[in-house]
């Protein structure tokens, strides 16, 4: 009897025992998930993105973007997307719709050669344009383009990769997209012929060429960090060369180079398109901190004069030379002109680059480059266009040019910003 109760004593225990134990795994667990769920309620105000209860229920229909694209407005377009709505239907038939239409959207679960199902799609060709060049245009985080667009954070980055992809193919079947380099005699006569109307000095001037820094997110490979700091800017940055011609055109571009190469390294395919492609005596303009090149193209790129450059004793050679060189700095303003009309119309730009995505980079400036053409011949957005094309003096006569010309420049030469770098002559 002592040994059985001593055995139903000691079984009892162990229960106890055993009950305890579940009790603490249930606390354990329950504590766990109550600080899951805490830790999730203390993210939650850093989730920048919107879920579909919070978005319009169908992006087919009645959405900001159906609402604009209906309008068929040439300010709004113009406004939110840089472009009419001729250029917009323009590019729509040139390509992007057939390539749209016509392709799977690349994702991780579908077949990328199967046939696409675009009944199934959120957005139409028209609207995939239109979320690419609001993108493109604008700094707009991710949110405003799921408000436009009613999609949700997935859909909203999927289709804008596919959508970039297209659009880069289609600009580069455009001949207003080109970008190419003079390729005869008579086109760089021509073009010289607009700068010498607004400079006469500047005899056998084609275009202005200038470096663009743009600034590019921070790596964690260390060789990639190095590469796209600049010790110069004192960050990293996406190096890019442009040549601009008077009609506002982009005629020739270097893009995506490290932020840590130098101009003249990132220049040479210009260098030598000026050596071998260029006719004898034309030349670019640049500024005076612009590398000029080695001796095989010496005069192909001319700069103002440098602050304590020696100039002419002669009062006349002196003032020949000052009078050259105050038209040299105002039509090398035009490099800025084009710069600026890259960041200003392409907002996406002035953010910082992905460091990780070469190819998506590259593809992303193409595309800028290339819009940034379609606008100055399309729509005629570009200031080196509105000043150096000479609409007004082949529709009306000297006279009137004349006056056109001291009210039109007088204004842009009093609001030159340039203006309080030219140089005054001093005795040493």
């Amino acid at each position: 009897m002592q040994s059985a109760q001593s055995s139903s004593g000691e079984s009892s225990g162990e229960e106890e025992l055993d009950d305890v134990a579940i009790l603490a795994a249930a606390v354990s667990a329950l504590g766990s998930e109550e600080a899951r769920l805490e830790r999730a309620e203390k993210r939650q105000p850093s989730r920048r993105y919107l879920r579909r209860p919070q978005l319009l229920p169908n992006p087919r229909c009645d959405t900001p973007w159906q609402v604009l694209y209906d309008s068929q407005d040439d300010r709004a377009f113009i406004t939110t997307m840089g472009i009419d709505c001729g250029t917009f239907e323009y590019i729509l038939e040139s390509g992007f719709r057939a390539q749209w239409e016509s392709e799977a959207i690349p994702r991780p679960d579908a077949d990328p050669t199967g046939a696409p199902r675009l009944g199934r799609r959120s957005l139409t060709a028209e609207g995939a344009l239109g979320l690419i060049y609001h993108y493109l245009t604008s700094a707009m985080p991710d949110t405003a383009l799921q408000q436009i667009f009613a999609l949700v954070p997935s859909t909203v980055s999927r289709y804008r990769a596919f959508a970039m992809t297209i659009l880069c193919n289609t600009l580069r079947k455009i001949p207003e997209a080109a970008i190419e380099w003079w390729a005869t005699e008579e086109e760089c006569r021509q073009d010289s012929d607009l700068i010498c109307a607004r400079h006469p000095l500047l005899q056998d001037a084609i275009g202005s060429i200038d470096g663009l820094n743009l600034l590019t997110a921070s790596s964690d490979d260390t060789d990639i960090e190095n590469a796209t700091y600049n010790g110069w800017l004192h960050g990293h940055f996406t190096s890019c060369v442009f040549t601009f011609s008077p009609q506002g055109l982009i005629k020739a571009a270097v893009l995506n180079a490290p932020g840590s190469w130098h101009d003249a390294k990132i220049a040479r395919p210009i260098y030598d398109k000026l050596r071998d492609r260029t006719p004898p005596g034309y030349y670019l303009v640049a500024d005076t901190a612009f590398p000029r090149g080695t001796n095989s193209i010496a005069g192909r790129i001319q700069a103002p004069l440098k602050a304590g450059q020696t100039v002419p004793a002669n009062l006349q050679e002196q003032e020949a030379v000052l009078a050259r060189n105050r038209q040299l700095l105002s039509f090398r303003q035009t490099a800025e002109w084009g710069m600026r009309q890259l960041r200003a119309g392409f907002g996406r730009l002035r953010l910082p680059l992905d460091i990780n995505d070469p190819e998506g980079r590259l593809e992303l400036l193409e595309v800028c480059a290339r819009s940034c053409n379609v606008r100055a011949v399309r729509v005629g957005i570009n200031e080196i266009r509105t000043v150096y094309m000479r609409y007004w003096q082949e529709a009306e006569d000297n006279d009137i040019w004349t006056d056109f010309d001291n009210v039109i420049f007088g204004e842009l030469q009093r609001r030159d910003r340039v203006a309080r770098f030219h140089l005054v002559v001093v005795d040493a």
